[in-house]
This record gives C-alpha cells, structure tokens and sequence, in this order.
C-alpha cells in the first residue's frame, strides 16, 4: 500500500492525529482563509487591515507587499519556520539576515544552530507564519480563529503571534499538549472549539463522562458514579433512546436526573451486597426494597427530602422499565438473565408529600423592595440585563423566552393595544402573541432604540432586541439566560432586609409574626409564578391563565398557584368565619360544625357561583350550570358568600352600574319587557351594594393582627379556587394587575 492510501486510511480512523486534522480541514472555510490572509503554500497569515475583527492599524501596502514575496517565494530562509526567501548567497532573508548580525558579536557566545530553532519567526508586523508547525496544530489554529471570527470576537495578530510561538517552544504536537495559562484566553478557546468541532458520537458514547456537544446538546452527562459496569453500559443505552424524546432547551438536565437517580441504586447494591452488585443475574426484589429502605432511613435522618425520596424512587423505575423495553434483558442480549421481579414496583413509591410549603410567588413587600431598586440593577450591569428583569416581571415569560425576543417583538392588535410576539421553544410554540401593558410596551420602544443606536447598519430582521455586550460586532447575538441569572443573583443579594408577615405557632395557637425574607431564595423563573399569582389572586379563570402562561396542559397551571390542602383547610376554617347570606346577615357556625361541614364545601355539597357559593341541589348536581332562578345568586336563600369574594362582588357592582347606564343612555328600539329584562334592577344593585358594605364592615370590626390574619387567608383561598365566570370577559393583564414601578 502506497503511502498516500496509509495516510487516508488512517485519516479515516476516528480518534488519531490524522483523523482529527482531516475533519478540521473540512470545516475550516476557504472564503475565510480568504478574509484571514492565509497563504497556503507558505503557511503563512498576513493579517488584513480593515476586516473587523482581524484587521489592524498598520500600512495596506508594505503588508501587502510582503504578502506577495511570501506567495510566490520558495521559503528557503535557513530559519526553517521562517515563510520568505534568502537573499542573495546568504542563508537567511533579509530579515533574519539583521537579526543575526544583531544577536551574534565577538563575545556573545551564541551558537547559531541554536539561534535559528529558537528566533522569532515573525518580524513582519501583520504577518504570522505556520511554517513548520505540525500539520494537526495548523488545522487547530485556523479552525479556532475561523471559530472566533464567528463569535464575533477579535483576534489581534501579536496574540496569535505570541501563542505560536509558545508552541513552537513547547514543541506541542497539538493544541491540547500546550499548558495552558489562565491569562491566555484565545489558547483555551481554540482549544474548545476544537475539541468540539472534533467530536465523534461513537467515540463519545464509549466513555464514562460524555461530552454532549457530540450529540447536538450542550454540557456533559456523567455515568461514573454507577460502578456495575453491566449498569453503567444498559444506562447508556437508555439515556441514547431517552435523550430524543425530550423536550424543551435542557433536555440534558432531564437525563443527568435519572441517570443520579440510578447512581444511588448503584450505590444501594454497592453496599448492601457482598459482590457489590458486579452479579445481575443473582440480583431481585430483595435488592429493590433495600433500595427503597435506605431511601426511606436517608429521609428519617434529614439527608434526603421527601421530595428527594419520591422523585428518586421515581426517576429510577423509569430507567429501569426503559432498559427492559429496549429488548436489553431478551435472550442473547447484554442483560440477558437479570431476573423480572429486579423492578420497582408501583407499592413501593412513597406517597407525595403534602405540599404545605409557601407557592415559589414572591410577596407583594417583596416584590415592591424588587421595583423600587430596578434602576440600581441597570447600574450594576447593564440596561439589557435591567430591561430583561422588567419584562420578566411585567410578562412572566421564560427566561430564555425574553433573552431571545427579536428587535421587532412589539406589534398591536386590532385595537390598537400592545402585544409581545415571543417564541415558546419549550413547547414548540412559535410566533406567540401576549397583550402587554403600555409601560411594558414603553420599556420595549426604549430598548429597541438602544439597539438601533448601537447597530445603524444591521437590518432590524437580523437584530436582537437585547443585544449581548460581548463578541457581538453585529448583534445578532443576544444576552444569555445565565448571564441575567448571575447579574440579577448578585444585585437581589445587595438589596435591603424586607420582612413579611408569616404565621406561625406560639402556645399552641396560629401568629403572625414578621419575619426577614430570605433572599437568596429568589431567582429570576419566580417571577413567572409571582405573574401566575398575581393574576390567578385577580379572579382570572384557570382556563384564561393557561393561555396567558401558554401552556399545554390545565394541570401545569394549577401547579403554579397550588396550595397544600393543610393551608386550604386552616384557610377556609378561617374565612367560614366570616359568612354572610343575601340579606348581608353574618352566619355564624359552630367550631366544630366546622370541622365536618366547611372543610368540605370546596369538593362536595356546594357549587361555586361567581361571587359565592351555592347549596341549591340541582344545580349543585349540574356542576353549576342549572340554576332555576337564572343566577340572580344575591336574590336566592341557596347562597352565601365570604370575604374572600369581596374582589368579585366589587367587580360585579361595577358591571351592573355601568350595564345600566349604558341601556338608560342608549336609544336602542325595543319593546318594554325586554328593556327590564336587560336593565340590572335597583334591588339586585341595592343587595349587592350591601353585601359589600357589610363585609367590609365587619372587616374594620377586627383588630390588625386578625385583619392581617383574614387577609392571608383570603389569598390562600383565592389561590385554590378556579373562577367561575357566566359571561366570559376579558381578563387581559392590564396595569392594574402590576406591581407599581417606575416604567
């Protein structure tokens, strides 16, 4: 076999020298090597003057010139890296020729052998010569300058020059042979363009430790801690066909979960059988309940959460029924053997906890101390990431949502009013409208200018409506998710001590208590909880706050606002208290009628109304939609309502007023009995208007500490309780439903 055909034969071995040299010369551009000033026959950069990110301030025409004579000369200069030509007799150009007379002298003592491996191979300012490097190492260079150019990042020809010679020095055989050094950043980012542009799924999915990249992700998913090296490999294959069917930008995330899931069953085998687990076929129920009791004895001791416990139990049954649909336990397969009952049955997975613990909102004094020092944030960092904040707390986007938006985000509707036109990526959900406030809209206008002011000449398609500070000459590139999650950490970290009131026991019996919030709990997806509740709290229906988070699912939603049922419970033992009928008479209940009858009133015996509840039998049996009476609630001895209804009760009022006056001032031809039919009636407006006087009433009868305690109560209900609306109307989130803020 001739030479050549060992070289392509070995270039086509993945994983050797020539394999990776090979697949970097594929990637690397010639329009690049074009712009770059890259002279092949001589190896040789001769660095252009006006490209943006390569070019410098020296003279076009001497480099120019230069360029020239290293194209079409034979590089015999006695200094083999040296590009250009000997001049004359002599062993050197002319160039070196100076150096040389410089550097030797009668008592200098320097051995010019010596002198020519280790002088500078570049004299010419502009120009960086590859002469002589191995072959695999140029490939490096030119691939991760043509990775950086298309980051947007510059390169000036001193550090490249500097970096080169560094490896000429150190005679490396590739980049990654070179020590690296913290302050050399263009050598560690050539180094990890390299290593990605060169990876190969087949290689990768050998190791223990992936490089996701390889597999189009990003980060790396880790399967040393599983030491059965017959699980460790059925992992693999399992997170292989899992890692498709995930959705959303982490995919990843979702995998390394389970996979840690299946560390801690590893490490349950590890210790709790002789053989460490190494045998799978002696392997069975005995071992899974094992792992199931140390779960449940690192949860009594406090090293696991129950949450922790459930979600491991959980995760692992998952991979473990996945290994066996991918055929890997059928005869002549790797786990051919591992015995059936080696699962997690569905017994055996701990009960999910009650969820008595506070929703992921952040409270209004919170929220209020947040607004209030916005414009610091901008300070700190910059107005992009301050901006980004604004509008995760006005929007209740995704982080990645806002991060993304185009310049042109900003549309209007028919009516004339704001919307923000997003993508939902998590969901596959693109070009998605959200009507918005006009000081979010006014937020907006104001970050498009600053970014039509720092990119005149990038079309507005192209632009980005936060635009990164960094290696971003065109802003095409937006700011990253994490860029605003560090910077907004850091700000939340440095602002004021916010107390909130919070309930809590003290002899036996329910305080309130203001207590220090702790900050370093806020991130910035709580404001996509803290928008759910501010707009679940403002009576919008469940079925409208899915459209309004997009999300697929009725059940993801309620997740966002959910109240564990203790606090449901000690929330409507509270607000029971405060009952009142049509006539607005206070109903007062035995304590211990309450404990059998109101805790129940959510679920079963009574029908929630728009602004109330209902106890008529038929229509309780129709799930509220057969009323006799036509839902005239405040006029029917069927309903009773709390205060934790006053929102809606006011709400209606204001319908039923401006109702009437729109029907006594419009001359609209019908008969009488049709005018009264539509015409709210002075009774029902009067009942109303007493509903409310008399709840607010009582609510000015209490002390503050139990005023404070209805109102967390109120909330707690509100959170819990699905609207109901007759006519459906729209709940679109308009300024009132925002924390006040500078705009």
């Amino acid at each position: 076999m001739t030479g050549a055909a060992l070289a392509a034969v070995a270039s086509d071995v993945p994983g050797t020298d020539h394999h990776r040299t090979h697949r970097l010369r594929a990637l690397i551009s010639p329009q690049f090597l074009a712009e770059a000033g890259w002279v092949q026959v001589r190896k040789a950069l001769v660095f252009p003057t006006r490209h943006p990110l390569l070019g410098w301030d020296g003279p076009a025409d001497p480099l120019a010139d230069w360029a020239a004579r290293v194209a079409a000369g034979s590089g015999s200069c006695a200094v083999g890296r040296c590009p250009l030509d000997r001049q004359g007799n002599g062993s050197y150009c002319e160039l070196h020729r100076v150096e040389w007379r410089a550097t030797r002298g009668p008592s200098s003592g320097v051995d010019e052998a010596y002198w020519r491996t280790v002088v500078q191979a570049e004299l010419v300012p502009g120009m960086v010569s590859l002469h002589g490097l191995p072959e695999l190492v140029v490939a490096e260079l030119l691939y991760g300058l043509q990775h950086r150019c298309r980051r947007g990042a510059r390169t000036s020809w001193r550090a490249l020059g500097n970096l080169v010679r560094r490896i000429r020095m150190a005679g490396a055989a590739s980049m990654e042979d070179l020590p690296p050094r913290s302050e050399d950043s263009l050598h560690s980012t050539i180094v990890a363009a390299v290593r990605q542009a060169v990876l190969d799924p087949e290689i990768e999915r050998r190791k223990d430790v992936w490089q996701m990249s390889a597999f189009g992700y990003g980060g790396t998913l880790d399967f040393s801690e599983i030491s059965q090296g017959w699980l460790r490999e059925a992992v693999k294959r399992w997170a292989l066909d899992f890692l498709p069917t995930r959705q959303g930008k982490t995919p990843v995330g979702k995998v390394r979960a389970r996979v840690m899931a299946v560390a801690k069953l590893s490490a349950s085998l590890r210790l709790q059988r002789q053989d460490r687990g190494e045998d799978f076929t002696i392997l069975g129920a005995a071992d899974i309940s094992a792992f199931c009791n140390r779960l449940a004895f690192l949860q009594a001791q406090g090293v696991v959460s129950a949450r922790l416990r459930l979600s491991t139990c959980l995760m692992a049954r998952v991979v473990l029924d996945g290994i066996r649909r991918l055929g890997l336990t059928r005869p002549g397969q790797p786990l051919s053997g591992l015995p059936d009952d080696f699962a997690i049955r569905r017994g055996q997975i701990p009960d999910d906890s009650e969820d008595d613990e506070p929703g992921k909102d952040l409270p209004k004094e919170v929220m209020q101390v947040i607004c209030r020092h916005l414009p610091q944030l901008g300070q700190q960092a910059n107005d992009e990431i301050q901006t980004a904040v604004e509008l995760l707390i006005d929007t209740g986007r995704r982080p990645s949502e806002i991060c993304a938006l185009a310049w042109d985000c900003l549309q209007h509707d028919a009516d004339g009013q704001p919307v923000l036109i997003y993508d939902n990526v998590k969901s596959k959900r693109f070009g998605r409208r959200l009507p918005v406030a006009t000081t979010t809209a006014d937020l907006i206008r104001a970050a498009q200018a600053r970014a039509r002011q720092r990119f005149p000449d990038t079309p507005v398609g192209e632009l980005k409506l936060l635009p990164s500070t960094r290696n971003n000459p065109h802003g095409h590139r937006p700011i990253s998710p994490a860029n605003v999650s560090s910077m907004h950490r850091r700000w939340i970290m440095g602002l004021p001590q916010v107390t909130v009131a919070t309930e809590t026991t003290s002899d036996g019996k329910a305080v309130v208590v203001s207590l220090p919030y702790d900050m370093a709990t806020i991130t910035v997806y709580a404001y996509r909880h803290t928008y759910a509740q501010r707009h679940a709290d403002a009576g919008v229906p469940v079925d409208v706050l899915r459209e309004l988070l997009d999300h697929l699912r009725m059940d993801t939603t309620q997740r966002y606002y959910r109240i564990g049922e203790k606090r449901r419970r000690e929330a409507v033992d509270r607000v029971a208290l405060m009952q009142f009928d049509r006539h607005g008479s206070r109903i007062w209940r035995d304590a211990t009628a309450l404990l059998d009858d109101e805790r129940m009133r959510l679920a079963v015996g009574e029908v929630a109304v728009p602004y109330g509840g209902c106890s008529e039998p038929s229509n309780v049996n129709a799930g509220g939609g057969a009323c006799p009476i036509r839902f005239r609630c405040v006029g029917c001895g069927h309903f009773r309502t709390d205060a934790s209804y006053l929102p809606d009760l006011e709400a209606y009022l204001a319908d039923l007023l401006r109702n009437r006056e729109r029907i006594l001032a419009t001359g609209i031809d019908a008969d009488d009995w049709a005018r009264a039919e539509a015409l709210p009636s002075t009774e029902e407006i009067t009942r109303v208007q007493r509903l409310i006087t008399r709840i607010k009433g009582e609510l000015d009868d209490l002390t503050d500490a139990e005023r404070e305690q209805i109102e967390q109560a109120v909330a707690v209900v509100r959170r819990g309780r699905i609207a109901l609306r007759i006519t459906p109307t729209d709940r679109r989130p308009h300024d009132d439903l925002r924390p006040a803020r500078a705009a």
